[in-house]
C-alpha cells in the first residue's frame, strides 16, 4: 500500500529471550553456511532447528494466549487522530488462541470467496480486504475473538 508511508510490527517475548537469540546469533547457530562435522556437512541453521523446535512444541494442556495492540496514526479533516485496537484472546473450548486468532480469521476470508463477496485472481495481500473489515471483525465476535476500539 504505497499511500501509508510506515507500518511496524513488532513481537512480545518472554524477558531475557532477545539475549539468548543474539548469543546464538552470535555464535553461528542460525547460519545457512555449510560445515563440517566429523566428515559430514550440515548448515547450523538445520541443526538449531532440529534441536529447538522440539521443545518449543505446546505439549498436551498447554495453553496460549494472544496479546494484539493496533495503533493507527493519521490525519482526518486536517486534524492529527489515532486509533487503538487491543486484543486479548485465551485459551477457550480446547482451542488454542493462536488457532482461534488466525484461524477463525482464515475461515472468515473462506466464507467471503464462497459466498463470491472476495473474487480477486491471484495472490492478496490482507490489505485487499479492508473493504470486509466488518464481516471479518463480526465474525471473530461471533466465536468470542473480540478486539476493542478506543479514539485516543
Amino acid at each position: 500500500m504505497p499511500h501509508i508511508p510506515n507500518m511496524i510490527e513488532k513481537t512480545l517475548r518472554y524477558p531475557g529471550c532477545v539475549e539468548y537469540l543474539k548469543v546464538l546469533r552470535e555464535s553461528g547457530f542460525f547460519s545457512y553456511d555449510n560445515i563440517e562435522i566429523n566428515g559430514t556437512r550440515i548448515r547450523p541453521i538445520d541443526m538449531t532447528a532440529k534441536l529447538l523446535f522440539p521443545k518449543w512444541e505446546m505439549k498436551e494442556g498447554d495453553k496460549d494466549f494472544t496479546i494484539m495492540r493496533i495503533i493507527i496514526k493519521g490525519k482526518m479533516n486536517g486534524k492529527k487522530i489515532t486509533y487503538q485496537y487491543k486484543l486479548l484472546d485465551r485459551y477457550q473450548n480446547d482451542t488454542i488462541s493462536m488457532a482461534r486468532t488466525t484461524g477463525f480469521t482464515c475461515n472468515a476470508v473462506a466464507n467471503l470467496v464462497l459466498n463470491g463477496d472476495y473474487n480477486k485472481i491471484g495472490i492478496s495481500p490482507p490489505e485487499y480486504l479492508g473493504e470486509h473489515f466488518n464481516f471479518v471483525k463480526d465474525y471473530l465476535n461471533e466465536r468470542g475473538v473480540n478486539y476493542k476500539l478506543t479514539k485516543i
